[in-house]
């Protein structure tokens, strides 16, 4: 069992816990890997413009916590993500029941994104 994700064993762990019934190849796994970057790029984009693909962000998250389950995705998520990032992500988490309440206590929920998960 892997203790810390690093960079050496994150393929590793990630390929462990990969589960998609409709898995043809490998380039499937790595594109399904490569959603951590489209979600951490996009968080970039509202933290630096405002602008956010609330949709496209929600879409990511869901695939990726479908094929790599709960707990793997989030351990993912907390290594290739920056502290900055988790206010963005941390209202989607809550949105899809994800996580609980008290679940990353100190890290605050941007409000703004919060509005936008209600009216969907």
């Amino acid at each position: 069992m892997i203790e810390k994700l690093t960079e050496e064993n994150l393929f590793l762990f990630a390929a462990k816990h990969y589960y998609n019934p409709a898995f043809s190849d490998a380039e499937e796994f790595y594109e399904d890997l490569n959603r951590f970057k489209y979600v951490k790029r996009l968080s970039n984009r509202y933290i630096e413009s405002g602008k956010l693909a609330d949709r496209l962000l929600l879409n990511h998250i869901i695939i990726i916590f479908n094929v790599f389950g709960i707990k793997p995705a989030l351990a993912i998520l907390e290594y290739r993500l920056d502290k900055k990032h988790w206010n963005v992500i941390k209202p989607f988490l809550l949105f899809l029941k994800y996580i609980k309440e008290d679940d990353y206590i100190n890290i605050p929920i941007d409000q703004n994104i919060a509005n936008i998960l209600r009216k969907i």
